[in-house]
């Protein structure tokens, strides 16, 4: 029955001195008007570039464990940094049998509707990477055909570009890759945003 659906909301704010208030508001008056009794509030206070959240870490991880079934957020922006951290993290979910629901988006992944529209999300999210990897071999090309002389880009290379483009920060990447954070720093500075490199 929907009324035994143990539900999760997640709350974020950027700055500790605004309110996650609206937010609770508006999704308790959807859980309720749903039938819902929700278990749990995750409220993070921090950007959403940065991935140090520790309410969103819990969230992941209650989910993990089989604790709740229906996670509920205002805004798809609220808990994603990009669009393929939000194919990566919806993908987990149905694989643990956890459903989503962004209120705001419309976007509800107890639907068929919903469901097709993940579907869709994860096309473009393929399609976004292909995009950004073309851009990058043409900067290659660029920085080539100027008589910039270029190395086989390292495996690394590639790992820290595809970080760079979830939105995890220098010393996340480092950390993960286990490389030193000046490595990090020269393909920043290699890959301005638009995904060129730099031939200067």
């Amino acid at each position: 029955m929907a009324s035994e659906k143990r539900i999760a909301l997640y709350v974020r704010v950027s700055t500790s001195d605004q309110s996650t208030e609206l937010q609770l508001r508006e999704l308790n008056q959807f859980t309720q008007a749903r039938g819902w009794t929700t278990i749990k509030v995750y409220e993070d206070k921090a950007t959403g570039t940065n991935g140090n959240r520790p309410l969103l870490k819990q969230l992941l991880s209650d989910a993990r464990q089989r604790k709740i079934d229906v996670v509920v957020i205002w805004k798809l922006d609220r808990l994603f940094r990009s669009l393929k951290d939000l194919i990566s993290t919806l993908q987990e979910f149905t694989e643990l049998g956890v459903d989503f629901i962004s209120l705001k988006d419309n976007i509800d992944l107890t639907t068929s509707s919903g469901r097709l529209m993940m579907h869709m999300l994860g096309a473009f999210a393929e399609f976004e990477a292909s995009l950004i990897k073309e851009r990058v071999r043409a900067g290659l090309r660029n920085a080539k055909a100027k008589g910039k002389r270029l190395g086989r880009p390292k495996k690394e290379f590639w790992a820290i570009l595809e970080m760079k483009h979830k939105g995890l920060s220098v010393k996340d990447i480092s950390k993960r890759l286990g490389v030193h954070q000046a490595t990090v720093y020269r393909v920043f500075a290699k890959t301005p945003k638009n995904g060129s490199l730099n031939s200067q």
